[in-house]
């Protein structure tokens, strides 16, 4: 017995109108996958290194380089966006500011991750829209299967296993793109959650370096003004010693 075999073409003129959306559905789901994989990849998520470079600048004291070293990256590199926000957002006129650099941090943060999620919501939409289309496919072509059984002079078991495979492949389609969408949702997901947690967790570091740097920097000025001027009182004994004189 020969196994019938069929095309693509021939699968989706068997499966109706449902495969129109169905389409489309397909179209949409692989093209905003391509995007998604092309925008993370474009703009390069790792922030270890970077985090690294920054901690140096702050040891030393070198703001202003940092700054600069995290403008030249901001076009390919996401995290440089974030720190060069907190960077530049920890000084003020008044000494180093906290709370006004996280919040700095925690808005450009914002702002790049839903970037990166720009889309996620339409792969969600198609993941469950898809199997529920080729549900309803099934079922509109399992009444066109009935109704043919129902006008047929002669019933046979070809003739309702030729209704029944026609009207499932829309299911097969529906579910294919289900699983593509749902997929690379989880796929991008992942890579969004993970860089969201470094880049968190590089914040507070450095937020916690420079805040002790901050409080090292006033502790010595307080210690240096506090200081006797031993110069100063030499000069003073001295004159008192020649006035005596």
């Amino acid at each position: 017995m020969e196994t019938a075999s069929f095309s693509v073409m021939e699968l989706f003129r068997l499966g109706g109108v449902i495969m129109w959306p169905l389409l489309v559905f397909s179209i949409a789901t692989v093209a905003i996958s391509l995007e998604r994989l092309y925008f993370i990849f474009y703009h390069n998520l790792k922030i270890d290194d970077l985090t690294k470079q920054i901690s140096v600048y702050i040891e030393k004291n070198e703001y202003t380089e940092a700054e600069n070293y995290l403008s030249s990256l901001i076009q390919r590199n996401m995290g440089s966006r974030i720190l060069h926000a907190l960077i530049k957002n920890s000084r003020s006129n008044s000494g180093f500011s906290e709370h006004r650099a996280q919040r700095a941090a925690e808005t450009e943060a914002m702002n790049c991750i839903n970037s990166l999620e720009n889309g996620f919501n339409f792969l969600v939409a198609f993941g469950s829209l898809s199997p529920l289309t080729g549900f309803l496919g099934t079922v509109t072509g399992m009444i066109g299967a009935f109704r043919s059984i129902a006008e047929a002079t002669e019933v046979n078991a070809q003739i309702v296993a030729n209704g029944i495979y026609e009207a499932l492949i829309t299911t097969v389609f529906g579910l294919i793109i289900a699983i593509i969408a749902m997929i690379s949702h989880s796929i991008f997901s992942h890579i969004v959650d993970k860089f969201a947690a470094k880049t968190e967790g590089s914040c507070t570091a450095l937020l916690a370096q420079m805040a002790m740097q901050s409080s090292n920097t006033e502790k010595n000025n307080i210690e240096s003004n506090s200081k006797p001027d031993t110069k100063k009182k030499r000069t003073v004994k001295n004159n008192e010693n020649k006035t005596s004189k």
